[in-house]
């Protein structure tokens, strides 16, 4: 096997530019050396790794297939060192190269991939992993090490995570823009008697908070679907029913619609919002980051 040192490494560079270049009069240009250091640096090049890179016919320089094969090679290798240098600023700024991150939907559609965008603007070096779960498989990812940082909705426990309240906010209702509510300054449970309503999935309907407060007032709706949260907008959207959401997945999700109406709610439905991690994070650098960025990034969302 050919040794590789750093003689090799600067003759596989003079290789490379003398490839793009196609002679090595202009490589020598390129390169700022003398026409036969090119030369010779190939046949050394050549010799060491037991291998003919180019014919010569007619004082040209020919590219054998050994040739274009070991040139994809060398760019290869020369994106992995780049991803490295990478990796090496982001291991000085941050102590670490790589974060998963783990979200509950309510957070994934538009706050987490801000803060990761936020995070990835001066730190290209940053491998990340971003996976959205329910709270509970969050709590579970985060415990297991399978995700280093993770975002749920509160309350939750944990006996080896720390967990960080970050943000309480009150319920908005999402009403079609067509709707007769939608005009009112704000909507009450008692103007959901006898609509239909859009609520999210949950593991048994007694867990929906506004289905709740609806059997607490003795409203009686119309009906309902149970969809996806990433549905709920579209589906009030297109005139399906009304919905009550946290303020940041509807201003997430109502980015790009002018079609519904968002109204405060009474009485008042609140959701915390959280972030947990192990204790072998609590001085991570990311991790100051990651609370920093995402504090201010949620102050542009409604409390």
């Amino acid at each position: 096997m050919p040794d590789v040192n750093i003689h090799s490494l600067k003759a596989l560079a003079i290789f490379k530019t003398l490839f793009e270049a196609g002679s090595a009069s202009q490589a020598a240009r390129t390169l700022g050396i003398t026409q036969s250091g090119v030369s010779r640096s190939l046949s050394q090049l050549e010799q060491n790794l037991g291998l003919s890179l180019f014919l010569r016919e007619k004082n040209r320089l020919v590219a054998t297939p050994e040739a274009r094969e070991l040139y994809e090679e060398i760019l290869r290798l020369m994106g992995n060192i780049e991803e490295l240098r990478h990796s090496v600023l982001a291991l000085k700024e941050f102590g670490t190269s790589r974060l998963r991150i783990a979200a509950i939907p309510g957070l994934a559609f538009g706050f987490v991939p801000q803060l990761i965008a936020t995070l990835l603007e001066d730190n290209r070096g940053f491998s990340i992993s971003f996976d959205m779960m329910s709270s509970h498989e969050v709590l579970r990812e985060v415990e297991s090490g399978h995700a280093d940082i993770g975002f749920v909705t509160l309350p939750v426990s944990s006996r080896v995570l720390r967990v960080e309240e970050w943000l309480t906010t009150h319920a908005r209702c999402l009403v079609p823009k067509s709707h007769a509510l939608a005009t009112r300054r704000e909507v009450t449970i008692d103007d959901l008697r006898d609509e239909y309503l859009v609520i999210g999935n949950q593991p048994n309907v007694g867990a929906d908070p506004l289905l709740n407060l609806a059997t607490q007032h003795g409203i009686h709706i119309a009906g309902k679907t149970e969809a996806n949260i990433g549905a709920i907008s579209a589906l009030v959207a297109n005139g399906v029913g009304i919905s009550v959401m946290n303020p940041i997945t509807a201003v997430d999700q109502l980015a790009h619609r002018d079609e519904v109406v968002m109204l405060p709610f009474r009485p008042e439905i609140d959701f915390g919002f959280g972030l947990v991690y192990r204790d072998d994070w609590k001085q991570a650098r990311a991790l100051e980051f990651i609370r920093a960025s995402g504090r201010e990034l949620l102050q542009r969302y409604p409390q």
